[in-house]
């Protein structure tokens, strides 16, 4: 095999993901914006976001199936062909008929339907990229997460230049495109798939019916080591993601500086995504115990003074920091799920974790939310440190986390 083709497979898989991400994330962005400017309503807008967020938590269980016994080239390229399809309803029933309430609604919750199979489709392709192209399995997942990260960090931005210069459906028609481009890019994809052998050799779990679709959730509450790391991470996500989008928006609302709240999140973003880039690098020369240990102490220790509210430019070095701690988790996670679950299973259990993590943490931000109301941002910020430092040091000292893996 010449070089070429190797970097020719993995260059396909990460345009799709990076296609799929910036397309999600400038539709993230561009929904409320066309909800105020049309409808006049930020509660409206916030209530469409939130119900955009139910499909992903109901549907991820069947998107798993579905990528473990149709296939995962085959959900992937449906998924992103559908999202696209999705995305164009709401310019043309906008330019069409009007937007009402009613049909924003319906439209968001739509839309929501195909991102959970796509994003675990191309999750699933991973163990099979690797293996056609001989790239390091480690080497690889750290490429996918920070390419999605660099993906979410240009598409807020990239949807917010779209609707200055286009107009507020612009960005929509954007997004269907890149849908589009994801789609084609792993259709032309052709590395195997690991799940779809494994049935065609007999290897695969014979349980079918529900059982069958809720599978991922009986694997990782099975595995010690899975359990232990999915609960401290949907923990970690419901104590951290309020923090960001609840507590430091208060804050630096109230100081009138919203400039300050964008470079804080950024630094954030981007030390998340060099994080995820160096994961590779950092799983070459520390053990996965050693490493994912060293994250996350370094997330609890960053948060610490972040919750102090120093001024701006240690508030930013220490988001960078917890950024980068953080950054290793999502591949070093992916990678223990390929080490330790059959892959005809890899769709149900990445679906799973989807579940849990879309679950979680929109109850931390209503409690957040109220806290913050009650007590103020600062009592509010040290509370929620405090948690975050005190569930990272637990799990640090967990028994799974003391033996080899």
């Amino acid at each position: 095999m010449t070089l070429a083709r190797p970097l020719a497979l993995v260059a396909l898989l990460q345009a799709a993901n990076f296609c799929s991400g910036l397309g999600n994330a400038m539709v993230t962005i561009a929904i409320p914006w066309l909800v105020m400017e049309r409808l006049g309503s930020a509660t409206l807008a916030g209530v469409v976001l939130a119900l955009a967020s139910l499909p992903p938590l109901l549907i991820a269980p069947v998107s798993g199936w579905m990528v473990d016994h149709v296939g995962r080239r085959f959900v992937s390229v449906g998924a992103d062909i559908l999202s696209a399809l999705s995305v164009l309803a709401i310019p043309l029933v906008a330019l069409l008929h009007g937007l009402t309430p009613t049909t924003v609604m319906l439209l968001a919750v739509i839309g929501a339907l195909f991102d959970p199979a796509g994003y675990t489709a191309r999750k699933a392709l991973l163990t099979d990229t690797a293996r056609a192209t001989g790239m390091g399995q480690e080497r690889l997942n750290g490429i996918h997460e920070g390419v999605f990260g660099v993906a979410w960090i240009a598409g807020p931005a990239l949807g917010a230049w779209l609707i200055a210069g286009f107009g507020s459906v612009s960005p929509f028609w954007g997004a269907a495109a890149l849908f589009l481009v994801s789609a084609g890019c792993i259709a032309l994809l052709r590395v195997g798939d690991l799940g779809i052998e494994a049935r065609a050799r007999g290897a695969a779990d014979a349980v079918g019916g529900w059982p069958s679709v809720l599978r991922g959730f009986v694997v990782l509450w099975q595995d010690r080591l899975l359990r232990t790391m999915t609960v401290a991470l949907v923990v970690i996500a419901t104590i951290y993601l309020p923090t960001e989008s609840i507590v430091l928006t208060a804050y630096f609302e109230e100081l009138g500086e919203p400039a300050g709240l964008g470079t804080v999140v950024s630094a954030m973003a981007a030390g998340a995504t060099l994080g995820a880039f160096g994961y590779g690098w950092l799983s070459a020369r520390l053990s996965q115990p050693t490493l994912l240990r060293l994250t996350l102490a370094g997330t609890a220790f960053s948060i610490l003074p972040m919750a102090l509210l120093p001024p701006l430019p240690w508030l930013t070095a220490a988001a960078f920091f917890l950024g980068f701690c953080w950054g290793p988790l999502n591949p070093l996670v992916t990678t223990l799920i390929q080490k330790r679950v059959p892959p005809d299973q890899h769709g149900r259990v990445y679906s799973a974790q989807m579940s849990l993590f879309y679950a979680a943490p929109p109850l931390g931000m209503v409690l957040a939310g109220a806290a913050v109301e009650r007590w103020g941002v600062a009592d509010t910020y040290l509370a929620l440190g405090a948690a975050l430092t005190v569930t990272a040091l637990a799990v640090c000292l967990s028994r799974p986390l003391r033996t080899r893996f």
